[in-house]
């Protein structure tokens, strides 16, 4: 996490239901801020957390199995960092929740790029590794990735390099934020490392498709598009995303929980498990407001777990797992289309509103105000950047909510796509 960070959410979106963030903080909060709202919401829990332990291994066994009586349960193997200390295990249930922020993602199938790493080790990085300006002053720099990270970085680093800094991407950024953030200069996507010069080629982004494709974005025609290459490059930092990895979890063989790292395989509702559902993934969707999703599966799982909420027969999680597959291209399962965020909590909690029996934490529902501040986002961040990163509301930055301006998830749907840039 690098230090000059502030979230690209406002804070009255992000939060749990049931708790705020502190009087007085920014409405798109530092990370220091963030920080301090995670320890205050776990303060009940607290006591039950192991910190400085590392998990090693889960693997699923059956009691009973064989008589007709075998239940799920799981042996946790873990160890004290601290001590050496190990310990194995058994509960009932698990909750994956390791997050997906760990292996960083660079695309190997580049031409050279293994060979112009070896030759030219240092120059090529990832975000998850970035935490100032300082190791780019007056170098010659490429920032791969047009998301929120790589446009917030890229605004970082121009201040101080050697410009202008150029931005690789397939999909053009909006030409304010490019103008907003400087002596920048867009390219295509890396065709290409050359080894002895020290280049990289791109292609061109003048090669663009008139019309939008479905997701808003324009693709470039790469087949006999033109290139640009640029020598003498110092740094290349990919913002490029992370993997999925689940190192001490290799339980499931079919089907297999990972493959290439882009997708979890055998998930309902992309958190519960269909074939074993006594262990869950929360958290693994891209391009959301990520705690108020979380809490609402946490939402689900503990009325499962507690058998106040029905579970679902498995043809129904299994046809579940494929209307979420629908329509999505290869590496894109877990990305969620704008306005899909909202849907999908509303959705978890009309589920638990009509199916479960007794009391239990409620779970989030947004409202037509949070729809709205789930359209307006994106350009209230980038008034917040203009104007000194100061202001306490959304009204401060030009946002007061109309209560006919959004009314469904359809209206958020109909926002800019290319200003989604959420987590």
């Amino acid at each position: 996490m690098y230090q000059d960070l502030h979230t690209n959410i406002p804070h009255t979106l992000m939060k749990y239901s049931d708790l705020g963030f502190r009087a007085g903080c920014e409405i798109f909060p530092t990370r220091q801020d963030v920080q301090a709202y995670l320890v205050a919401y776990a303060r009940d829990v607290r006591h039950l957390i192991r910190f400085s332990t590392q998990v090693t291994h889960i693997a699923l066994r059956r009691d009973g199995e064989g008589s007709g009586q075998g239940r799920d349960q799981w042996d946790v193997s873990t160890t004290d960092l601290l001590t050496g200390e190990e310990r194995k295990e058994t509960y009932d249930a698990v909750v994956v929740a390791s997050g997906h922020y760990s292996t960083p993602y660079i695309p190997d199938s580049i031409g050279e790029i293994s060979e112009f790493h070896k030759t030219h080790p240092g120059v090529i990085s990832h975000s998850k590794l970035y935490r100032n300006t300082e190791p780019y002053r007056g170098k010659k720099v490429v920032v791969v990735g047009t998301g929120a990270s790589g446009l917030d970085i890229a605004s970082q680093i121009q201040s101080v390099c050697k410009g202008p800094l150029l931005i690789s991407a397939r999909t053009q950024a909006p030409k304010e934020t490019l103008e907003h953030i400087g002596n920048v200069v867009q390219v295509g996507r890396i065709k290409r490392f050359l080894v002895e010069e020290k280049a990289v080629e791109f292609f061109s982004l003048d090669n663009y498709d008139s019309d939008d494709d479905e997701s808003g974005k324009k693709e470039v025609k790469e087949e006999n598009a033109e290139t640009i290459i640029e020598k003498g490059v110092d740094a290349i930092l990919f913002c490029t995303g992370y993997l999925y990895t689940f190192p001490f979890l290799n339980t499931f063989s079919d089907p297999p929980l990972i493959s290439d790292g882009r997708r979890v395989y055998g998930l309902a509702k992309h958190f519960l498990h269909i074939k074993h559902p006594t262990i869950a993934f929360p958290g693994l969707p891209i391009k959301v407001i990520p705690f108020p999703l979380s809490e609402a599966q946490g939402a689900v799982l503990a009325r499962l777990w507690s058998n106040t909420l029905p579970l679902p027969p498995r043809s129904v999680l299994e046809e579940w797992e494929r209307e979420d597959g629908e329509g999505k291209i290869p590496g894109k399962y877990h990305v969620f289309p704008k306005g899909g965020d909202g849907r999908y909590i509303n959705g978890l909690h009309d589920w638990i509103v009509k199916e479960s029996r007794g009391d239990g934490k409620q779970p989030p529902y947004w409202d037509e105000e949070l729809l709205w501040q789930r359209s307006i986002y994106a350009e209230a961040k980038m008034q917040f950047e203009k104007t000194g990163r100061k202001a306490k509301t959304l009204e401060e930055l030009g946002f007061k909510y109309e209560p006919e301006e959004v009314k469904s998830v359809e209206d958020v749907e109909k926002k800019d796509p290319h200003l989604n840039v959420a987590g």
